[in-house]
């Protein structure tokens, strides 16, 4: 069966909204901080391709922002691990074809994938084929937004180490990668924020039912508890005193969720109401 290449981006964009992933906004950094790119050429992907293989980067792990085709990676004097999984690519492909209408030969796009993989998933790939040699600096914590962080003792429990920043509602439980991987210390913070934010509508703290009401995604509600989880990541970052400037994704953010809910006129002086007994909960004004 042919592949529907729509489908397939559709899908996996989808996917990654629904774990709380937003393509769009990548807030943890590859080595060397380049976009994507293909070793071989050095050129950066474009498009769409930009956020499947962040995507593809986040949910695994992978720090390096290089890929590779299998037969470049054989190329090298490298190969791809057993059992690793390749990430799709596509690309506009001029196709020759006969115009029914005109008679004449034109030259139409068709839209064509191949496959890649990260640097990461090869052996004997050379280290500055990987970026895998550089070194991350170390963490520059914040003082006061550590100290909003440790302020909030009835808080879920906070676990670094993994890929995706999300918080878990039924365990209670908000996962972060860790700080070092991060583009910034604020980024960190703002997207720690955030995943608190979400954690005071627990039932045992404000009670917004995120854990006892699961939204549909797409849904109203579930729009509205991310704009809610958001401008309280907003507040807790001036308290801090991160300049807002340096929070670039989240004006994006919350814009995506503003377009689905753009009729609804009472939205924004709501979501800002929780949002701000969030933060004063967080911060413990409320409790």
């Amino acid at each position: 069966m042919a592949l529907d290449i729509y489908q397939h981006v559709t899908d996996r964009v989808i996917q990654a909204l629904e774990h709380g992933t937003v393509p769009w906004r990548s807030p943890v950094r590859t080595r060397g901080g380049r976009w994507p790119h293909n070793i071989v050429t050095n050129r950066e992907y474009r498009g769409i391709n930009t956020f499947l293989l962040a995507l593809t980067a986040m949910a695994e792990g992978y720090r390096s922002g290089g890929w590779l085709t299998f037969r470049q990676a054989q190329a090298r004097g490298a190969h791809v691990k057993k059992g690793e999984k390749s990430t799709l690519v596509i690309f506009w492909k001029p196709h020759q074809t006969n115009d029914k209408e005109s008679g004449e030969d034109i030259t139409v796009p068709v839209l064509r994938h191949y496959r890649v993989f990260n640097a990461e998933q090869c052996d004997r790939l050379a280290v500055e084929d990987g970026e895998t040699g550089e070194e991350i600096a170390p963490f520059q914590r914040i003082k006061e937004a550590e100290s909003i962080c440790e302020g909030f003792v009835e808080g879920p429990e906070v676990v670094h180490g993994g890929v995706i920043p999300r918080y878990e509602a039924r365990h209670d439980r908000v996962e972060l990668p860790d700080p070092e991987a991060f583009v910034s210390a604020e980024e960190y913070y703002a997207t720690r924020f955030h995943e608190l934010g979400h954690a005071t509508g627990h039932s045992t703290r404000l009670d917004r039912g995120v854990d006892t009401q699961p939204r549909a995604f797409g849904s109203a509600e579930y729009a509205k508890e991310e704009l809610i989880a958001e401008m309280t990541a907003a507040m807790l970052c001036g308290v801090a005193g991160i300049d807002a400037a340096t929070i670039d994704n989240a004006a994006a953010y919350v814009q995506s969720w503003l377009q689905r809910l753009r009729d609804d006129k009472q939205l924004v002086v709501t979501a800002a109401g929780k949002a701000q007994k969030a933060a004063d909960y967080v911060l413990g004004r409320e409790r």
